[in-house]
């Protein structure tokens, strides 16, 4: 096992590494980090950035560092900062150049460097290698590798291994494919160099702007390390070019909120395409779930003993339904707007979860991200339905329902065995998995085929509770479809948005659920404001909860209802201003479902990191941009001001756009 997380929290044990005067692993705290977006040779601008951060709770500053002149100029940022009063460690971020890693691990406290092109080459080539081959390139690594080795073994200098899915190597590409066991190769053969130089202050990651590609890899990883060395190292966990706003957030919180629910992880960043310091908050929100009273969870017997592990944490497969309607089988997970605590429903109330009506044409208009089911409670609706939305009511009200082809009966818990009154299509069952009724309920659905379980945990551990009470039904050949239920109680959009991501992304990571049921009560949000984007505590936090149902099944990778961005976070190599150009990216293409669009700051890493991509707009020189279909370059030096036009230009070219007018959908 990976962790051992499945039936109790418990952090997974480390090497202590030293970086300045802070400790990693070994069950010290999680630290919290970001990266600068200034311009490394301006060092009153980093250093202003960098005390920004320090003061918004940042423990670690990554400043990247291209070419040997950024390296050099470290100290001079080091030096300004211990003038003013700043002691935190700074790390360098090393890419093509092992001479700049040499010169900064004698100035910083730790350095970070990408196996995928420290030595290595990505020209996207396929080259097939002999075993001989191949080994002769290990040696060419060490060679190049060492002599970094003993300069930060001399200077008492950390090291990240840091891999990225997007810039793997051609030579690990070739014989790992684009894989998360790619990956962890990538890593394992600078480890083994360092471990055979004694060199142990290390660090690793394993990045992906896929949370579900990075989640197995750090398992992989972490199993790899267990299996060869019978330990692991510390490691940083990150989801690489997450976006802004909600879906950078939600894509961060499944991907480092999935790891550290197993108690993986020592450091944390997550990667916002907004100031630095904005990014610290969203880190602290996700650690702090796991201070205190997390650890005692370790002697919560609530979490059914896990004999028999039934699927692979390290490859994807989603759990076998039967399908009921639309929801389990091989239907895409269904999405349920909760408007329990509405006190009338109107038509115009459904704009908020995707429906509009139009009375003048007595039509509906469907919206990509448009809900499968609203629940009503106590109500049923005056109006004439959209002809793809279905309701979920109590029992009770079922009963006095005219249409039984559109509702159905929803049952609290035990309820559902009282009640012989049932739908011959479909019925919804909540279950508290942690209630003393969860075992009989499961045993009576056994015998029916209808059922639809609506999943939660009243435990504080809700994910792992869950996720045993999944492993019980795929043991014991249970195949009812089951929605994801979680109810937050946090204060603020951001922490509602770590909670829903975390506790349901991490399930869906594995295959488990059929639908995504989100619950909050808007009076108790304090700040209900994310990334500049304010949502109203009334019918505008539906729309909040149903656009967040969304953004986590595209972040999974389970139903794609919208554009993905794929965008970097800004460092000293950005060439445009990327936060403003992702906001005009996005208000042009938002529309095109399904379309991977990678925004790139700097030709750096921009290829190879946007591989997942379907269009690229990376920066190749001071105003000017490159774009890319895929892996290939379409056009060079496009002048930044007609830069985006010009992209509109190639999706149109590749049959890749829809006019906006073009997306309406009417339903009688």
């Amino acid at each position: 096992m990976y962790c051992e997380s499945f039936t109790t929290y418990k952090r997974l044990k480390t090497r202590e590494v030293k970086v300045g005067n802070l400790l990693l692993g070994n069950n010290h705290p999680i630290r919290v980090q970001t990266m600068t977006t200034t311009d490394t040779m301006d060092t009153i601008a980093t250093v202003e950035q960098t005390i920004r951060c320090i003061e918004a709770g940042a423990e670690l500053v990554r400043i990247t560092a291209p070419s040997k002149k950024e390296a050099e100029n470290l100290l001079n940022i080091k030096n300004e900062l211990i003038k003013r009063g700043y002691t935190i460690p700074l790390v360098a971020d090393i890419h093509f150049t092992p001479n700049a890693a040499e010169i900064a691990a004698r100035i910083v406290e730790k350095v970070r460097v990408n196996p995928g092109n420290y030595v290595d080459k990505k020209k996207f080539e396929q080259i097939e290698y002999t075993d001989a081959e191949y080994a002769e390139e290990i040696e060419r690594i060490r060679e190049r590798f060492i002599p970094l080795i003993k300069i930060c073994k001399e200077y008492g200098t950390a090291m990240r291994i840091g891999t990225n899915h997007g810039s793997l190597s051609d030579r690990i590409m070739s014989r790992y494919g684009d894989t998360p066991n790619g990956m962890v190769e990538s890593a394992m053969e600078f480890l083994r160099i360092a471990r055979g130089e004694d060199y142990h202050q290390i660090i690793l990651s394993m990045k992906s702007s896929n949370p579900l590609v990075m989640v197995q890899a750090y398992r992989l990883l972490i199993d790899y390390m267990l299996n060869e060395f019978g330990e692991c190292y510390p490691l940083h966990l990150g989801v690489t070019e997450a976006g802004d706003g909600e879906d950078g957030r939600i894509k961060s919180a499944i991907g480092i909120g999935t790891l550290l629910e197993d108690g993986i992880g020592d450091t944390i960043r997550v990667s916002l395409t907004e100031d630095p310091e904005f990014e610290i908050p969203v880190c602290q929100d996700l650690v702090k779930r796991y201070a205190d009273n997390r650890q005692q969870m370790t002697d919560d017997h609530s979490i059914r003993p896990i004999q028999k592990l039934p699927y692979s944490p390290y490859e994807y497969k989603r759990r076998e339904t039967t399908a009921i309607n639309n929801i389990g089988g091989y239907h895409v997970p269904i999405v349920v707007a909760d408007f329990m605590q509405a006190g009338t429903i109107t038509h115009q109330d459904l704009q908020a979860i995707g429906y509009t009506y139009n009375e003048q044409t007595d039509k509906w208009n469907i919206g990509d991200a448009a809900a499968d089911y609203i629940y009503t409670g106590n109500k049923i609706l005056n109006f004439s339905l959209p002809g793809t939305l279905k309701v979920i009511c109590d029992h009770k009200i079922w009963l006095e329902a005219d249409d039984k082809q559109k509702y159905f009966p929803f049952y609290n818990g035990k309820e559902y065995l009282q009640h012989i009154d049932r739908s011959a299509l479909m019925n919804f069952v909540s279950v508290d998995i942690n209630s003393t009724d969860a075992d009989e309920i499961l045993q009576a659905i056994r015998k029916d085929v209808n059922v639809v379980l609506c999943v939660w945990s009243s435990a504080l551990n809700a994910m792992q509770s869950v996720r045993s009470f999944v492993i019980k039904l795929m043991n014991e050949n249970i195949h009812c479809p089951i929605t994801l239920s979680v109810e937050s109680k946090d204060n603020s959009t951001d922490e509602q948005l770590i909670h829903f991501s975390t506790e349901t992304g991490a399930l869906f990571l594995d295959g488990m659920g059929d639908g995504i049921w989100l619950m909050n009560d808007p009076s108790k949000i304090q700040n209900n404001k994310v990334s500049g984007r304010t949502y109203l505590q009334t019918k505008n936090n539906y729309q909040f909860i149903n656009n967040t149902s969304f953004s986590i099944l595209q972040a999974v990778r389970t139903r794609i209802s919208k554009t993905e961005y794929i965008s970097c976070p800004s460092c000293g190599r950005t060439l445009f201003d990327l936060q403003e150009t992702t906001a005009k990216i996005r208000s042009r293409t938002n529309h095109l479902k399904g379309i991977k669009i990678a925004i790139m700051g700097c030709i750096v890493n921009g290829p190879g990191e946007m591989a997942d991509a379907d269009f690229g707009y990376v920066g190749s020189g001071i105003g000017k941009i490159t774009l890319y279909k895929g892996k290939e370059i379409v056009k060079r030096n496009v002048d930044s001001n007609v830069a985006v036009d010009e992209l509109i230009n190639l999706l149109k070219e590749n049959e890749a756009w829809i006019e906006p007018s073009q997306l309406i959908i009417d339903n009688g």
